[in-house]
């Protein structure tokens, strides 16, 4: 759930957000439940409570609306769709960016000010939001790019693109998106760091990075 933010929102409600994650890290840490407490309860609760839990992200999610979008359908090429992903990898990516993991100072501090609740409750909220296609029309390079797919991909992402708890969906991701992160993967920059998918994208090849965004981010 990588962001590049800065500069997105006011100045006031940035501001207030910095103040905020500050305030929180400087908070002695308490013992609770956990996101994936929090989870498992929902995955045995009812419609209703799980309902309601949606609700209560999508209200808690008001500062990710600025980039990600208010059904996390991005309003930037740079930023990531998070409607559909799956619950259990966007709190595993949160505590990635907590964890210094992935690397974005803005996001880490937008991620200390929400409690475990809160958390739970933004993930489960994106991933019943429906996506779309980041394009509308495939690009020339889409077939080709689902060969490359298919040979180098769908072991972990899955034959539709559509991740599971440990994997992103990619299908229909933004292009931008997916091209910067596929690229920092290659070059194991310090924003996008995992031996297997730079593994992966090297087997891949940069020339071919393209034909594989054309194909992603047309999927449904």
């Amino acid at each position: 759930m990588s962001i590049k933010s800065r500069g997105r929102c006011g100045p006031a409600l940035c501001g207030a957000i910095i103040g905020l994650a500050l305030g929180a890290l400087a908070a002695p840490a308490s013992a609770g439940p956990t996101e994936r407490d929090y989870l498992a309860r929902l995955v045995k609760a009812g419609p209703a409570e799980l309902q309601a839990a949606r609700e209560a992200g999508r209200k808690a999610s008001f500062f990710c609306a600025n980039c990600h979008g208010e059904t996390g359908l991005s309003k930037y090429g740079e930023v990531p769709n998070l409607a559909g992903q799956n619950p259990v990898y966007v709190l595993n990516q949160i505590d990635a960016f907590l964890a210094g993991k992935r690397k974005d100072a803005f996001m880490e501090g937008l991620m200390r000010v929400l409690n475990a609740r809160e958390k739970t409750d933004i993930a489960v909220f994106y991933a019943a939001q429906a996506a779309t296609p980041a394009v509308p029309v495939a690009g020339q390079r889409a077939a080709e790019g689902r060969e490359h797919f298919m040979r180098n991909c769908f072991r972990c992402h899955g034959e539709d693109a559509r991740g599971g708890e440990n994997f992103p969906r990619l299908a229909g991701q933004q292009a931008d998106y997916l091209r910067r992160s596929l690229n920092r993967y290659l070059k194991s920059s310090a924003e996008r760091t995992y031996p297997p998918m730079t593994a992966a994208v090297t087997v891949l090849g940069e020339q071919n990075i393209e034909a594989v965004v054309a194909y992603l981010s047309s999927l449904k």
